[in-house]
Parts: structure tokens; C-alpha cells; sequence
């Protein structure tokens, strides 16, 4: 026994201390030992089992969150309580509208966070929240990501995993995309707008960690109230992470005893590469901020933002945006509320996803268009008088069309793939091994309606796309000239200096000449002046042609060509004039 016990104190056992005295555990010398076991009641015996499986569960928990970086389980479970925990301080007061509609008649109700969780009922139950007889198409609006909504929306209409992980760990710099589940159809689509004043430096977005990596909170903590505190008063590392002398220890601290560890055992590891994340997210947005700061000046400002879209077969839609309004949706439920509508005479929850992307495209056809005005105002500025500041402004825009290029183009990519492979996409979603699915038949999540009308769209994001290439080729051609500009007008000035070199090269050598302090000179002391001139007139008639003989020839052919020029255009006169008079 003494060696058992003495092991115990070196190294933590993920076992009890109950656990020890099994008679068939190897350490407790096996069936030569009486077992404690037997000699407990009932109620300490169901305690002790209930203890070991919950230390088992949080071991494992430990093991498959610890690091929550690369190699991470991919999405967002909502049922789990270890994403429940990760994900509650997300929090926002949600505007969100439900319409109800038909051909015949429609119903709009606005709720709050907490009516929308009452109004979805027993998240336990998969019975959704009863609809009207007449209504054919349910449309959930939701301006805001606040965890409590969406956690209880995923349970609800089982929103698949992965989705929920483009929801919480996206943001602007991810492309536009369509993901086909069997259950429902999801959009990632980032939305264009014009905005009326400098947007603040940074996008709106939960985290710019990983998608399997943990949120950052939406507020900054207060003060005392840190990541590092918050790691270390959570329940596992709690339990699981104390010191080497604890009782509860856990495989994970037996790990800990060898040379290499590949994962972090304790409050510090975790502390130490928290602070490192933390450190370079710092240093990256200081940067940025920077850059930010450099490019204040004539440019348009966008609003980048994701809006995110499930369409389901019982006609139910929902659409969720990052902004706490449902300002940018308001379009569309006015066109909802007048019966003479497509939209509404249809009752068709595929047009009403049309008419979501075709509304993203109007936004992105304002940009362009914000892009062209500003286009014109540089270029005049630019063929008026060159400037460097125009030069730079336009090396800006240029920038910016290049990044809006990377996020517009994936948009025509998604509208093209809805429109020619959503029945295709739809049938790799059945299991063809499956005897009770050889006679299924494959019905896509777009109707044929949709699918005609998101013909116009895809033609709009075609003139966007060329717009945006022809405005940066505009640009830099701009900015091409103007450095030519400013190379013409230097090499225009050297051909003056030249001239003015040459005129003066004989005089500049006879001053120099007749300057000289000799005595006696004859030059100077028996003639004027007009000795000087009768010496340098002959030389400059003399130099100046030599010196500038190819110019002279030059200027002879331009002047051949002007006259040539002139009198073809005075016969083409005539010859016009000749005409009319034999037709009068």
C-alpha cells in the first residue's frame, strides 16, 4: 500500500479516491485486497458513480475545448452547455418582424428578444409556432445577433451547425455563398451600401478569430474583468486546472509531467496564448488604424456587412442582418403590404429570397454609381492641372474598387449556381444508397418563376462587376497620365534650356575672353565695344543653326504636314460644296 499511496501524491489520477479500493484495479493488488465497495449504502455508492461520470464528462470536455483554434469541431451546436457558456455574453436588443402572407391578405407582428423566444414556445417540442390556414409564406426578419434569438431559432427550425458558425465567427472579408442542407437552403451574402458619413474604423463582427475559435464579447469587459479572469473562473479549468497538490486532478495534468505537451494544461498556458492572440490582434489594428487614418479624403463610403438567409420548403424564410434595424430590409416589406405586387401575388418564399438579392444588388448598383461620380470629378480636376493629391485620391479609389471587386464577384458566382444547379445540388443531398430513395423525386428549393427572374439580377451584378474593372482601368490610366503630364512638361522645359544654352555658348565664351585682366590689351584698349559684337554675331549666325540643325528639320516636315493638312481639308470643302450645288 505504500507504494499506491506514494504515487498518489507524485501523480493525479483522473479516478476517485473511492475508485482506488476496486478490487479489480490493477494498483489495489486485485482480489487479494478486501474491497470498501460493498461496505458503502446505497446513497454514498450513487453519489460516488454519479461524481466519477461527471468527472469523466468534464475531462473530456476539457480535452475537446481546450484548444478551440485548429482542429476544433467545426459550427455551432446549439444544445451543447459548453457552447451555450461560449457564446451568452453575445447579446443585443433585436428589432424583429414576422409577416404572414398570402395572395388574398398579410400580417406583420414586431416583437423583442424576449416575445420572439416566448412566441417560438417549448424549445423541447419540434412543433413549430402555429400558422393560419390562408398563410402561405412566413418571413422571420431579424435586425440584430443576439445569442438568446438565435440559439432559440436554431433549435426551433434545426438550423444547421455550420451555419450558425458563418453567422457568429464571419465577417466582411468572407465571400458571399450558398449552402445546401436537408433541411433548408443557406445564404452568406454581403451586402453593399453607400454610407452617408465615415463609417467608424473596424467592421461590425463578433470576432476575427478562426470560425472554430471563441467569440469575442460585443462590449469591452469592465474593469477587473478580463479574458485571462474570465479563464480562469470558468467551471472546468476551475475543477480540472488547480495545483499539483489538488485531489481533483485530471489526465490532462498527467500529460503535464512529460517533456512535451502539445495541448494547454493549466490557467496559465492558457492566460500565456490568450495574451499572445490578444497581442497580435492589437498590433494588426493599430496598423489598420493607421492605414485608416491615411486615406481620409474624397472617397465614397461603403458599408460592408453581412446578411445571412435560410429558405425552407414549408415557405418559411428568414433573414438575419448585423445592424440592431431592419432598415435595410424595409423595401421589401413595403412591396409585401400592396396586393398588385409579384412578390405578393405569388406567395412564392423563392421570389421572396429574389427579391432579398435582387434589393442587395440595388444597393451595390448605388455604390457603382457613387464610384462614377466621384470618377468624373477626379478626372476633370486631373485633365484641368494635375495635382498630387488627385493622383492620390485616385490611387485610393482604385484600392477600394479592387477590394470591392473580391466581394461583388463571389455574388454573381452564387446567383449563377441558384440559377443552374440548385436541382443538382438538391439531389446530392439524397443518399442514392438508400433502396427507399431510388424513386424520390428532386424538387429544388427555387422555382422556375425564381429562376427566371434571377436572370435580371445576374445581368445587374455582370454591369457591376464591368463597371468596377472599367472605374479602377480609369483610374490607373488617370493616374498614368498624370505622371506623363508632369515627364512631358519636364522634357518640354530642357529643349527651352537648350536653346537658351546654345544662344548664349558664344557670347558666354567671348565675355569671357575680353573679361580677362591682361595688360597691355590691344582689344580693349584700342576698340569699343562694338568689337564684342562684330566677333559674336558672325559666331551665333554660325553655332545656333549647326546646334539646332534636326529640330530645324523637324519644325520644316510639321510645317509640310499642316499645309498638306489644310489644303486637303480646303478640297474637301470644295468638293462637298460642288455636290450640294449639283443637287440643288
Amino acid at each position: 500500500m505504500s507504494y499506491i499511496i506514494g504515487e498518489a501524491q507524485s501523480k493525479k489520477s483522473i479516478r476517485s479516491k473511492v475508485s482506488r479500493v476496486n478490487p479489480l484495479s490493477p494498483r489495489s493488488g486485485g482480489l487479494d485486497h478486501p474491497s470498501g465497495w460493498g461496505t458503502f449504502p446505497p446513497k454514498q455508492r450513487f453519489r460516488t458513480a454519479v461524481c466519477k461520470v461527471m468527472s469523466m464528462q468534464r475531462g473530456t470536455t476539457l480535452l475537446g475545448n481546450i484548444s478551440a483554434g485548429i482542429g476544433a469541431e467545426p459550427g455551432i451546436n446549439p444544445r451543447r452547455a459548453i457552447v451555450d457558456a461560449q457564446y451568452s455574453h453575445i447579446h443585443e436588443a433585436c428589432e424583429i418582424e414576422i409577416m404572414d402572407y398570402s395572395a388574398v391578405r398579410n400580417t406583420t407582428r414586431k416583437m423583442n428578444n424576449e416575445e420572439f423566444v416566448r412566441f417560438l414556445g417549448d424549445l423541447e417540442s419540434d412543433d413549430l409556432p402555429a400558422r393560419d390556414p390562408w398563410v402561405k409564406v412566413r418571413w422571420v426578419s431579424i435586425g440584430g445577433i443576439s445569442w438568446d434569438v438565435i440559439k432559440a431559432l436554431a433549435i426551433k427550425y434545426h438550423l444547421h451547425p455550420l451555419s450558425l458558425g458563418d453567422i457568429f465567427h464571419g465577417h466582411s472579408h468572407t465571400h458571399s455563398k450558398a449552402d445546401y442542407y436537408t433541411r433548408h437552403l443557406f445564404l452568406r451574402v454581403l451586402c453593399h451600401e453607400v454610407a452617408a458619413d465615415e463609417p467608424p474604423f473596424g467592421p461590425h463582427s463578433f470576432t476575427r478569430v478562426p470560425r472554430t475559435a471563441s467569440p469575442e464579447p460585443m462590449y469591452p469587459p469592465s474593469d477587473g474583468e478580463k479574458m485571462g479572469d474570465k479563464l480562469a473562473e470558468s467551471d472546468d479549468l476551475t475543477k480540472y486546472g488547480s495545483g499539483p497538490t489538488s485531489n481533483d486532478a485530471t489526465l490532462v495534468q498527467r500529460w503535464s509531467n512529460k517533456p512535451t505537451s502539445i495541448l494547454p494544461t493549466n490557467r496559465t498556458d492558457l492566460k500565456e496564448k490568450e495574451a499572445a492572440k490578444q497581442q497580435t490582434r492589437a498590433k494588426r489594428r493599430k496598423d489598420e488604424a493607421a492605414v485608416h487614418a491615411l486615406k481620409k479624403g474624397d472617397r465614397v463610403h461603403v458599408n460592408v456587412s453581412p446578411m445571412f438567409f435560410f429558405l425552407f420548403r414549408d415557405g418559411t424564410f428568414i433573414s438575419i442582418s448585423q445592424s440592431p434595424n431592419l432598415r435595410f430590409t424595409a423595401p421589401i416589406s413595403f412591396r409585401l403590404r400592396s396586393r398588385d405586387t409579384v412578390l405578393r401575388k405569388s406567395a412564392d418564399p423563392s421570389l421572396l429570397l429574389h427579391a432579398m438579392l435582387d434589393l442587395v444588388v440595388d444597393r451595390a448598383i448605388e455604390v457603382v454609381d457613387s464610384y462614377h461620380t466621384l470618377l468624373i470629378k477626379f478626372e476633370r480636376e486631373i485633365l484641368l492641372r494635375p495635382k498630387m493629391r488627385t493622383v492620390e485620391n485616385l490611387h485610393i479609389m482604385s484600392g477600394d474598387l479592387i477590394l470591392h471587386k473580391r466581394t461583388l464577384d463571389p455574388i454573381k458566382s452564387l446567383i449563377y449556381g441558384l440559377r443552374r444547379y440548385d436541382v443538382d445540388r438538391c439531389a446530392a443531398l439524397i443518399d442514392s444508397s438508400n433502396p427507399d430513395n431510388k424513386d424520390v423525386k428532386v424538387v429544388g428549393f427555387l422555382s422556375h418563376k425564381a429562376k427566371i427572374y434571377l436572370a435580371d439580377v445576374f445581368d445587374h451584378t455582370e454591369y457591376i462587376l464591368t463597371s468596377v474593372d472599367m472605374f479602377a482601368g480609369i483610374a490607373e490610366n488617370l493616374i498614368a497620365y498624370s505622371f506623363n503630364v508632369a515627364s512631358y512638361e519636364m522634357n518640354d522645359v530642357m529643349p527651352r534650356l537648350t536653346i537658351a544654352t546654345i544662344v548664349c555658348l558664344p557670347l558666354t565664351l567671348l565675355t569671357g575672353y575680353f573679361g580677362m585682366n591682361f595688360h597691355p590689351f590691344w582689344s580693349v584698349d584700342n576698340n569699343s565695344d562694338l568689337l564684342f559684337w562684330k566677333i559674336a554675331l558672325p559666331i551665333m549666325v554660325v553655332v545656333i543653326p549647326l546646334a539646332l540643325w534636326d529640330d530645324m528639320i523637324k519644325g520644316w516636315h510639321y510645317i509640310q504636314k499642316k499645309v498638306l493638312l489644310k489644303h486637303s481639308l480646303k478640297v474637301c470643302q470644295l468638293h462637298i460644296l460642288y455636290l450640294k450645288i449639283r443637287t440643288i
